[in-house]
């Protein structure tokens, strides 16, 4: 099997990385700053299609949309500036369809899946406020995913949406509920039952439906 994942130079990419190789299994790792295999900014539609041509003869069985941000943990209300909202979309959101797109021939030749790494934070049962940016460009990456699942059907690509749990990363700090192996692990498991019957699916990274 060929997984490709996105901001795959630490934390829950990187220990996804690390599991598919120990299983056997081909990976191509992208990162922002050139720390994995290919240099992939999200966010930059020709760096994009540079990975297509890489890439260009290789079907893809599983894609991972991991790479985020969040950059607006600890802003008040009289923060939030214009260019962080844009930032986070770019990333978050605009990333992860940039990316489907430009390695969609890929899935197709192989019939392959596709993984979109959202949160808890992005359902609107879970509101304690605060975070506006991140919840939003979340819940846009579920929204996103959620249509992809319809008009990719057809073709065969089976699409989920996953919250990883709150991970003892640099992202979800140290008092976290879990390991990073810990949810890798879990993530493994749902991509692998990720199927056309469960597709569009918004599950917790231990197999529990997630409320949108």
């Amino acid at each position: 099997m060929h997984v490709v994942i996105t901001g795959a130079n630490r934390g829950i990419g990187r220990a996804l990385a690390d599991l598919y190789r120990q299983g056997g299994h081909e990976v191509t790792g992208t990162a922002r700053d050139g720390s994995a295999q290919i240099t992939l900014d999200v966010t930059d539609p020709a760096q994009h299609a540079t990975v297509a041509r890489e890439l260009r003869d290789r079907p893809v069985d599983l894609l991972v949309c991991n790479a985020g941000v969040f950059l607006d943990k600890g802003q008040q209300l009289d923060g939030y500036p214009a260019d962080m909202w844009a930032q986070t979309f770019a990333a978050n959101v605009t990333g992860v369809f940039l990316t489907i797109q430009a390695l969609l021939p890929n899935l197709r030749a192989a019939g392959g899946k596709i993984a979109i790494i959202s949160s808890q934070m992005a359902s609107d049962t879970t509101a304690p406020g605060g975070s506006y940016i991140y919840r939003a460009s979340k819940a846009a990456a579920l929204n996103l995913g959620r249509n992809l699942a319809v008009d990719l059907r057809g073709e065969g690509i089976a699409v989920g949406i996953y919250h990883p749990g709150w991970v003892q990363t640099d992202m979800g700090g140290g008092a976290a509920d879990i390991t990073v192996d810990e949810a890798a692990s879990g993530l493994c498991a749902r991509f692998a039952a990720l199927s056309l019957e469960t597709t569009g699916c918004f599950e917790t990274w231990d197999g529990r439906p997630h409320p949108y």
